[in-house]
């Protein structure tokens, strides 16, 4: 068994201090390699872990001998004379991030995400954990792996271990609900939140039985919403095997439209996590190399789908009304929308590159989500499938036949299973859905519309009110009082005549002052504007493209008049009378 300890001296430096006890076999080969994971699941990308590791010690425990440990990559350190002894090794670590994927110490609380901090030995990750919290007496633990004796945590193995963030505190709230023969734990941590309880929990027991009824049965024996809620702004939500943390601020508002309304998606997202990613997982992540990059391309199934399905179930258990779901995909579509990336990379390539940039800005138009292409592919798919089989099947009964060969079995599946599986539930060959919208970059709208239309809906197109980008194709930003060029439209007006990053001056002499769109909107067929590009002061012509506009702004309505197949279509689609 591997044995670590975790305590801190002074929660103002935010260091913990963490030590892990092991014993090495006489016949073990040497040297003894012991390494920090350099991501996390769910987060697609290295973040190099070890920038927070402080001073690495290993000794021999029978002697107190140092044996000094040689680091081999960044995150990598190894034990040359370490066959037949016992080995302590301590280090601290900087607990100072205060995210879903972070951790955090201070004097109220211990928050702790075991992939970031603690080492593993190579070739025995299969061995036996246990955790132990150095803590008051009087401090909780909200975490999913049992709590064997107090304070003490037991994991089959490190996997296990690194997948079950835990929050110690005095002050945890903590709720439950049953669903499914299920125990579900919510846990409060933070700032005092003024919540409806009976409120939360009748929808979180609402949304849940909603994904116990897709899937048939839960792959966990029990599930943990670790909820830290911020006296400021902020949002993000991790999964994790039987737990997810969601970190949501500002506290005194949770009970707002706005920001209920966002912990309610992402809590309903993340458990559908669950079984899509932590129990039906891509081959490629069986099992977890966390010392490297685990690419896979099927992304957009781990993500996009269940950001599908993370608002549609609300809608679908009755939690929120078809407007507020329509609310939701707008913002989805609006985010899709919002530049050209979708005609240069498919979803398939996206998944690959989220280890390269998936989650920053990067260059222009390069690159496409796969949590928003994704779940528009999703929404075409379900639909698609209804339609083919007057809606006797759905995308559901790809993710329950997902579920029982893969995510049963523990067997990780392929493109081409997933491929598979789609077409037997569709009932024919579905090779051009993916070749378009999976590998390819064909556009979504015309294939949207044509699917909504069958469930009583429309795709609306209205023209983007600003000037600036609606006729000539630019967006601003203002900095410092100011305006500058944020993102230009490929082949627009803008295009021949400013680049990112160019500050506005002047609009055929007049001063651009927070009014840009009076500016352009005299009606001219082109404007002089004064501009400083790398600090020189140059004029440039903007000419309007007669009958062209750009950014156009799409969203989702029930048609105004829908015939009886259209209305059934809508009941059987969302669960709500047309």
């Amino acid at each position: 068994m591997i044995q670590y300890h975790v305590s801190f001296d002074n929660p103002l430096t935010f260091y913990l201090q963490i030590q892990l006890t092991l014993d090495v076999p006489a016949e073990a080969p040497a040297p003894l390699a012991l390494q920090l994971p350099a991501w996390r699941p769910g987060r697609y990308e290295l973040q190099n872990f070890a920038q927070k590791i402080q001073k690495v010690v290993v000794t021999d425990a029978a002697t107190g001998l140092s044996l000094p440990p040689r680091k081999t990559t960044k995150d990598r350190w190894e034990v040359a004379d370490a066959a037949g002894k016992q080995l302590k090794v301590s280090y601290n670590f900087y607990a100072h991030q205060m995210d879903a994927g972070g951790s955090w110490l201070d004097a109220s609380q211990l928050y702790l995400n075991p992939v970031q901090a603690l080492l593993y030995v190579v070739g025995r990750e299969d061995e036996e954990c246990t955790l132990e919290l150095a803590l008051p007496d009087n401090w909780q633990i909200a975490c999913g792996l049992p709590e064997t004796s107090p304070h003490v945590l037991t994991a089959q193995n490190f996997d296990q271990l690194a997948d079950s963030p835990l929050i110690a505190s005095p002050t945890l709230e903590h709720f439950e609900y049953e669903a499914g023969g299920r125990r579900f734990h919510v846990w409060a941590q933070g700032e005092e939140a003024v919540l409806n309880w009976d409120i939360l929990l009748a929808d979180f027991q609402a949304f849940t039985e909603a994904q116990l009824k897709l899937f048939g049965s839960l792959p966990v024996k029990d599930y943990h919403f670790l909820n830290q809620f911020l006296p400021y702004k902020h949002y993000h939500g991790v999964e994790h095997a039987n737990s997810t943390v969601i970190v949501l601020g500002p506290a005194e508002l949770l009970m707002s439209d706005g920001l209920y309304k966002e912990l309610l998606g992402v809590s309903c997202h993340e458990l559908f996590h669950t079984w899509n990613i932590k129990s039906i997982r891509p081959a490629e992540l069986q099992p977890y190399d966390y010392s490297r990059e685990n690419y896979f391309r099927t992304c957009y199934i781990a993500e996009g789908i269940t950001t599908y399905y993370g608002e549609y179930l609300l809608a679908r258990s009755q939690v929120r009304t078809p407007d507020q779901y329509f609310e939701e995909l707008n913002a989805v579509l609006r985010k899709h929308f919002d530049d050209a990336g979708g005609d240069n990379l498919s979803l398939a390539d996206a998944s690959m590159d989220l280890w390269l940039d998936g989650y920053r800005p990067g260059v222009p138009d390069r690159k496409v989500s796969v949590y928003h292409k994704g779940a528009l592919a999703a929404l075409l798919l379900d639909l698609t499938l209804r339609q083919l089989s007057g809606h006797a099947r759905s995308l559901d009964d790809v993710m329950r036949r997902l579920y029982e060969e893969f995510g049963k079995t523990g067997v990780g599946y392929t493109e081409a299973d997933y491929q598979r599986l789609v077409s037997e539930v569709a009932g024919r060959d579905m090779k051009r859905y993916f070749d378009q919208f999976i590998d390819g970059t064909a556009p979504l709208i015309e294939p949207l519309q044509n699917a909504l239309r069958k469930v009583g809906c429309q795709l609306i197109s209205s023209e983007n009110v600003s000037a600036s980008e609606g006729q000539f194709g630019f967006r601003t930003v203002l900095k410092n009082e100011r305006t500058e060029v944020s993102y230009i439209w490929p082949n627009s007006p803008a295009a021949a005549a400013l680049t990112v990053d160019d500050e506005l001056i002047a609009v055929n002499g007049r001063r651009v002052t927070m009014n840009l769109q009076s500016l352009l909107s005299s009606g001219a067929a082109q404007y002089e504007v004064s501009v400083f590009r790398q600090n020189r002061l140059l004029t440039v012509t903007l000419a309007a493209q007669e009958g062209e506009s750009f950014g156009p702004k799409y969203e989702v309505a029930k048609l105004a008049e829908a015939d009886a197949a259209q209305r059934t279509g809508f009941a059987r689609w969302l669960g709500w009378e047309f």
